[in-house]
């Protein structure tokens, strides 16, 4: 398989497969539609990856490698995607959500004042000092906002899925399409 530039730092199937860590695993690790860089592969590998990264907090990778062995869709493009979720983009894409969530959902009042209203800047950076309380205050804080926060977030991760997968299959598409205008106008050429 000819590898690209950019490529030749993934680790190949075989590189993996030899791996004493990743021994075990060989055998989910070893299909072929794991390491193409085809259309359905890398648009599947996308969509898995952004899903997986936008939906599930913790241990992104692993989860994005579990979905795209399921779904045998390109292994590196779905563990590479997980990263759009970084300490960067979490504090936007998750107030993004909250608000998103609570439009949808809506809330009543009392917990409309207790989520990310004016008042809570100031309510963290008073107790902020008070170490004995943040569990309390965080498990509370979740308490009120995670129906909101989570089905803002679900929408959004399954929304980039689905528009990842579109755009990777529309560039696809169009570069074939160049790629073969330029083959024909140079066998019509000569």
């Amino acid at each position: 398989m000819r590898r690209s530039r950019f490529f030749k730092h993934i680790p190949t199937s075989e590189s993996i497969q030899q791996n004493r860590f990743l021994k075990p695993f060989s055998r989910y690790l070893h299909h072929h539609f794991l390491w193409q860089f085809n259309r359905r592969g890398v648009a599947g590998g996308l969509a898995v990856g952004l899903f997986v990264g936008i939906a599930i907090p913790f241990a992104q990778v692993l989860f994005g490698t579990i979905g795209a062995i399921f779904l045998r869709v390109n292994l590196p493009i779905a563990a590479f995607a997980t990263f759009a979720t970084n300490p960067f983009t979490v504090p936007p894409l998750y107030y993004a959500a909250y608000r998103l969530g609570n439009f949808l959902i809506g809330s009543d009042e009392a917990s409309a004042g207790a989520g990310l209203g004016p008042g809570m800047f100031e309510k963290v950076v008073n107790e902020q000092g008070q170490v004995t309380h943040w569990y309390d205050n965080l498990i509370t804080w979740v308490q009120t906002v995670g129906p909101e926060l989570m089905t803002g977030l679900l929408i959004i991760a399954v929304a980039s899925a689905v528009a990842g997968y579109v755009l990777v299959n529309v560039i696809w598409h169009f570069q074939a399409r160049y790629r073969w205008h330029k083959r024909r106008s140079r066998i019509c050429v000569k």
